[in-house]
């Protein structure tokens, strides 16, 4: 453990910092999942929707540093075509 206060305050900002990056990845895969789960049911509906709210999850956490944006443009992407992939 830091002795120094500084270096003790480091580690707590970067634990905040670690949490909240790690919420909002879970929410960026959840939201991916349920896409996949729409696609895999061959529901176009409900996919279009599901697509629009990971795109919008996948934007935030790209504007707050947890993703680089060339990832997040990747992975809208690719959920992107495979909603547009269902006849």
């Amino acid at each position: 453990m830091a002795n120094i206060k500084s270096a003790k305050k480091r580690i707590l900002v970067n634990q905040t910092k670690a949490d909240r990056n790690k919420a909002i990845r879970s929410a960026v895969k959840t939201s991916m999942k349920k896409v996949d789960a729409a696609v895999a049911a061959n529901d176009k509906e409900a996919a279009a929707a599901a697509l629009v709210n990971a795109i919008s999850t996948i934007d935030k956490a790209a504007s707050k540093g947890v993703y680089h944006k060339n990832n997040a443009a990747r992975k809208v992407s690719n959920l992107s075509k495979a909603v547009n992939s269902i006849a």
